[in-house]
């Protein structure tokens, strides 16, 4: 499907984007944010990976290789939301931090 191909290459330019980010970051609270949304990001592009895989080989092989693949872009962006929201915050005011002073 044409649609998940595209999914696909804009969540792993997303998360190429997010990791280079990262290291420009000025602050280690910025930096572990932006990991957050790259974890994010490489969380949906295994995910919509696995997805694809069971449209163009529909064998045994194939769904089991892709409900792994699934299972682990799930749990990457289960992980990434949470450490987003928890760095959310430390972000914020680091980067308040450095408008100041």
């Amino acid at each position: 499907m044409p649609i998940l191909v595209i999914l696909v290459i804009v969540s792993f330019s997303l998360y190429i984007f997010y990791k280079v980010r990262s290291f420009m970051a000025k602050g280690p609270a910025e930096s572990h944010w932006i990991t957050a949304k790259g974890r994010m990001a490489l969380g949906s592009f295994v995910g919509i990976f696995g997805v694809n895989q069971l449209f163009l080989m529909p064998n045994t092989t194939a769904y089991i290789v892709s409900a792994i693949f699934i299972i682990v872009g799930v749990l990457c962006l289960y992980t990434g939301f949470k450490a987003y929201k928890f760095h959310l915050p430390h972000a914020a005011a680091e980067v308040e931090a450095y408008k100041k002073g």
